[in-house]
């Protein structure tokens, strides 16, 4: 508990505290008076349009992630040795390299001068656009890149457990395949899936290294947001509301997501044998 608070809830009130200063002249923070008006100066439509453009990205890499995931995951669990170590493998070795490394391998893969266009020259496809390797597409194939392990980890372990015999049992008594992962399947992997969803969301929803180095000017979230008026604007104030805002939707879809698990637990308990 003690190393809870030190690392968690006394950092945690000290972004709070300055939250409800105010920006000085030259900088730094004035306590003089509480001041809420960095909520307020929050809910402008302009940093209400970032906060939309951060939740459309992190949720449109979360789904990805889960469409490309699953496969895999189902792969893993079904998958026998050697085979099942080199597949585990591959999905854990991007995280042997630096993560500043992966992102820029994105960056030279679409760049103009690149792999990737050398290849469609050579095929006689039409080149893609040169801005392909700067801008929204960049970003979200550099989140679903680096995010992708996350998902089909706890995915994958959810998966090894279900005892595959039930959709054999499901099959006989005349069920099609749709109402056997929905009915049999899902209910049970449940949790994982939560579990890998809220990995990729999290840290999709705060993230501003890949904006920054993928997205050029033209992607700006939250997370870039927080890291100018901290390293640029020096308005500690500002960027210490936007984090406390960022932290209370982490909370909330941690809140939302943590439900999925205990029902299925709930679930798993009922239907079990005395």
């Amino acid at each position: 508990m003690s190393w809870f608070a030190v690392f968690l809830l006394i950092p945690l009130g000290f972004i709070l505290v300055y939250s409800l200063g105010r920006r000085g002249t030259y900088g730094g923070v004035l306590f003089d008076q509480v001041d809420i008006r960095n909520y307020i100066r929050a809910l402008d439509p302009i940093y209400i349009g970032i906060l939309w453009q951060s939740l459309k990205l992190a949720t449109l890499t979360t789904v990805s992630c889960l469409i490309l995931g699953f496969p895999i995951a189902w792969l893993l669990a079904i998958s026998k040795k050697p085979w099942r170590n080199w597949l585990v493998l591959a999905v854990v070795v991007p995280f042997w390299t630096n993560f500043i490394v992966r992102v820029y391998a994105i960056k030279l893969l679409l760049s103009e001068q690149g792999p990737l266009q050398a290849l469609i020259s050579v095929l006689g496809l039409p080149l893609l656009p040169e801005t392909l390797g700067s801008g929204f597409f960049a970003v979200m194939l550099g989140m679903i890149t680096n995010y992708l392990p996350f998902l089909v980890l706890p995915l994958w372990v959810s998966i090894e457990k279900f005892d595959f015999t039930q959709l054999e049992a499901a099959k006989d008594l005349g069920a099609t395949r749709v109402q056997s992962f929905f009915r049999v399947l899902l209910p049970q992997i449940r949790g994982g899936l939560v579990s890998g969803m809220i990995f990729v969301f999290t840290p999709a929803l705060g993230e501003f290294l890949i904006p920054d180095l993928l997205g050029g000017a033209r992607t700006m979230l939250l997370g870039n947001l927080i890291t100018e008026q901290f390293l640029k604007a020096r308005d500690w104030p500002f960027g210490a509301a936007i984090s406390i805002l960022l932290i209370a939707l982490v909370a909330v879809a941690l809140a939302l997501g943590g439900r999925a698990p205990a029902r299925a637990a709930g679930q798993s308990k009922e239907g079990a044998l005395p």
